[in-house]
């Protein structure tokens, strides 16, 4: 079975990957923190479209944060809501320092969306 949040997840977390090995820069950080926004939306709608299929329901980011821990696809729910927290600045809000700060973090946040897709790509083997 493929789930569409997932892949689009995959290629996501991938290109936030690829920004992120090159060298900072204004256009890169801003790059980059686009990109973490869409990596962001893809993770949280991926748990939402699997806990549909398990006949669960959520309908907010922190919502369905907070089912995948008690499924036990994140680990780490304090660190994913940090990841909603900063997700939510920057959609809100535009300040250089902001963005500096935000971009400083994402190299954190890497191993939690990868864990996230791990764990999705587990649950839809066959």
């Amino acid at each position: 079975m493929t789930v569409p949040h997932v892949a689009a997840y995959r290629r996501a977390l991938s290109r936030l990957e690829e920004g992120l090995r090159e060298p900072e820069s204004a256009l890169i950080r801003d790059a980059c923190i686009q990109r973490f926004e869409f990596c962001f939306e893809l993770a949280w709608k991926s748990i939402q479209q699997l806990l549909r299929e398990q006949g669960q329901q959520c309908s907010s980011p922190k919502g369905c944060l907070r089912q995948a821990f008690k499924q036990g696809w994140i680990e780490d729910e304090d660190g994913w809501i940090a990841i909603l927290a900063d997700r939510n600045l920057t959609l809100h809000t535009y300040d250089e320092a902001l963005a500096k700060a935000v971009y400083d973090r994402l190299q954190g946040y890497l191993p939690m969306f990868k864990g996230l897709l791990q764990r999705c790509e587990a649950d839809l083997a066959p």
